[in-house]
């Protein structure tokens, strides 16, 4: 089976900004492609541009999205349903580390739990933090 592929779709790119940062962290990440959305493309030429791409990869990659609701995921979930690929809403940097990090070390990916991961990145950092204190306080207490 070939090695699943990343294809993440955001407004005016951004995602590659995700991608520098991941190999930062995990090293080359080269099955991970980029279609930014520009204020210059319709929805009918965005479609086509990433229904063509979509066919040249494995149907084991998955699409992740930056903005629910927004052009980049109605053409991802269209896409994705045709092609039967996965496709998540809401692209953060821990999301793609984990989907990056399951085709590197594994050479699969497990879309339950990349969608978890995303899920479970989403913080209120001081709240986190003083839940922590508060329980660092009762142990040594």
């Amino acid at each position: 089976m070939e090695k699943p592929q990343v294809l993440l779709l955001t407004h005016g790119g951004w995602g590659m900004g995700l991608v520098e940062s991941t190999k930062m962290i995990i090293g080359a990440v080269d099955f991970v492609h980029e279609i930014p959305l520009t204020p210059e493309v319709t929805f009918s030429e965005y479609y086509l541009e990433v229904k063509n791409y979509v066919e040249k990869v494995p149907s084991n990659s998955i699409i992740l999205t930056d903005l629910f609701g927004g052009t980049t995921t109605n053409v991802g979930a269209k896409v994705g349903k045709e092609k039967n690929i996965k496709v998540i809403s809401g692209l953060n940097a821990p999301l793609l580390i984990e989907a990056c990090s399951q085709i590197k070390f594994t050479g699969e990916i497990d879309f339950n739990s990349v969608l978890e991961m995303g899920q479970q990145s989403v913080k209120d950092v001081v709240s986190e933090i003083m839940k922590s204190l508060e329980g660092k306080a009762t142990n040594n207490g």
